[in-house]
Order: structure tokens, then sequence, then C-alpha cells
């Protein structure tokens, strides 16, 4: 009787382990299972950490509120956050903003703040109001990006000095050969009608991204970094300028979210692109 009901009780088990529906799970570099506390480990261990996202995915953006909690209350020294999703012209805003000085209505009329802030990135500046934590708008402003699409780098030369501190150092390097920069070209149609801009575009971001970072590294802390996975993945885009110019010495932790059909394994186009891959079910639903 007794061996019947331990039986029964495995069935049961083993039928609500067959009917869970894991969220996501976490790879790392070499496309081994991975947790959340070595992700954490590694984070804390690091000068920057680039959190790649996919933009409109809730479970990327809890992940992010995460793993800022989780860093802010492990690290020895400062956290400092910073994110692709405000430019570097609102800097006084959000500064105003954290110190109490505006209150989050003007904040939120006049930062130009993406449609899904209030649910995906608002959490996060709260985090850094709440428990006094610098938060840098790293991203250029978006006038300026459209500039170099419609005339290259050389657009930016005759702008004003105010309007040129809020930009990387020109002129900026950059290097079309890098596979990202030239998925871009093929995205357009290939060299000529102007295809060699579009990855000037994302360049002055990622440099201005990198350079904004580079500036406002704690002495002694973390930089967690939130931008699309896009301007991280592969050790390129804002990874690259850090090295190659602004913090070459600098210990990186680079994360990218992906979507798959299954996670019992990390699929072989997604491996090697970050230090560590979330993988999130391709059915989950979306902010927007």
């Amino acid at each position: 009787m007794r061996y019947s009901l331990l039986f029964f009780l495995f069935l049961i088990v083993a039928s609500l382990t067959a009917q869970d529906k894991p969220a996501y799970r976490i790879f790392d570099k070499k496309g081994n299972p991975a947790t959340f506390e070595d992700l954490l480990k590694d984070s804390r261990k690091s000068d920057i950490v680039f959190f790649g996202e996919l933009h409109n995915n809730p479970i990327a953006h809890w992940l992010q509120y995460e793993l800022t909690a989780a860093l802010h209350e492990s690290i020895k020294g400062e956290l400092a956050l910073g994110a692709e999703m405000f430019e570097s012209d609102n800097q006084l805003l959000m500064d105003e903003y954290l110190s109490g000085t505006i209150k989050d209505k003007t904040f939120e009329e006049e930062a130009r703040i993406w449609n899904n802030y209030a649910t995906d990135y608002k959490p996060l500046v709260e985090f850094a109001k709440t428990n006094n934590l610098s938060f840098t708008a790293t991203n250029i402003p978006r006038r300026y990006a459209s500039l170099v699409f419609k005339g290259g780098f050389e657009s930016l030369e005759d702008l004003q000095e105010i309007a040129r501190s809020y930009i990387a150092p020109l002129p900026v390097k950059y290097d079309a050969s890098l596979p990202g920069y030239q998925k871009m070209v093929e995205m357009m149609g290939g060299h000529g009608g102007g295809s060699e801009n579009f990855p000037k575009a994302q360049a002055i971001k990622d440099a201005t991204m990198a350079y904004f970072i580079s500036q406002n590294l704690p002495e002694k802390g973390v930089f967690l970094h939130y931008n699309g996975s896009y301007h991280s993945d592969h050790y390129e885009g804002i990874f690259w300028y850090l090295k190659n110019d602004y913090a070459p010495k600098a210990k990186i932790t680079t994360i990218t979210t992906v979507e798959q059909s299954g996670l019992s394994a990390l699929e072989a186009e997604n491996t090697g692109v970050a230090d560590y891959t979330i993988v999130i079910i391709d059915t989950m639903t979306k902010t927007y």
C-alpha cells in the first residue's frame, strides 16, 4: 500500500512537471546552461555590464530590474545606470527629476520618452531615484543621428559647440568592415543610394553611448547599461568603441536576449553572441 501511494505521488509530480511552462532559460557564451546567479556573479566582477534587450519583451525588462536590484544589493562599490532610451541633451532633465527638482509629469512631457516608458523603463528610473543612483542618458539626440543618415559624419562638423557636447568627440573612429555594419548595408540593398550612411548613423549612436558610459564610470563599482541587443551583440557596437577607444581596459560583461520556439538548447545562430544569452519562448506576450 505504501509503495502504491509513493508511485501515485510520483505520477502527480511528473504530471505537474510535464505541464510546467518555463518562460526563459539562460545560457553562457558556449551554449551551456547557466543560472541568474552565474550572470550576477560575473556582472559583480565587471566594470561595465551591457543588458541587451528586445525592446518589447516583458521578460527582458523584468530581468533588467531584477539584475539592477541584485547588483545594488550585492556589489562592493557604486552602481551607476545608463540607457540608450534617453538622449544626452536630456541629461539635465534626468538629473533634475532624480534630485526631486521637477515632477515626473514634467520629466515625461519634456524628455522625449519612448512609448513603452511607463511599463518598461520607468521602474528602472524610479529605482535609481529611490536609491540615489546616477542614471546617464547615453544616446545621441536623434536629430543628429538623422543628420548622419542623410549626410554622413561630415554633417556634424558645422554643429555649434554646445551641440557637439552631446556627441562623442569628432572625428569618431569607424570600421565599415564590422559584420554588424555590413549587414546594415545589405539591408539597404548594398552599396550606393546612400546605404553607406545607414551604418554610420548606427555607429554615431554606438560611439556616443560608449563615450558617455566612459565619462560616467564609477571609480569603484559597476556601470549597468540598458540597450537594444544589436548595440552590443557579437562584441561590436558600443563594446567595440569602448575597447578600441574610450575604455580599453574596462572589464565588460555582455548579455543578449533572443526568442526561440524551444528552450532546451541554445540555437547555433545564437551561440557566442554574448557572454550570457537569455532565451525567451517566442510566444511570450509583448509590451507593445
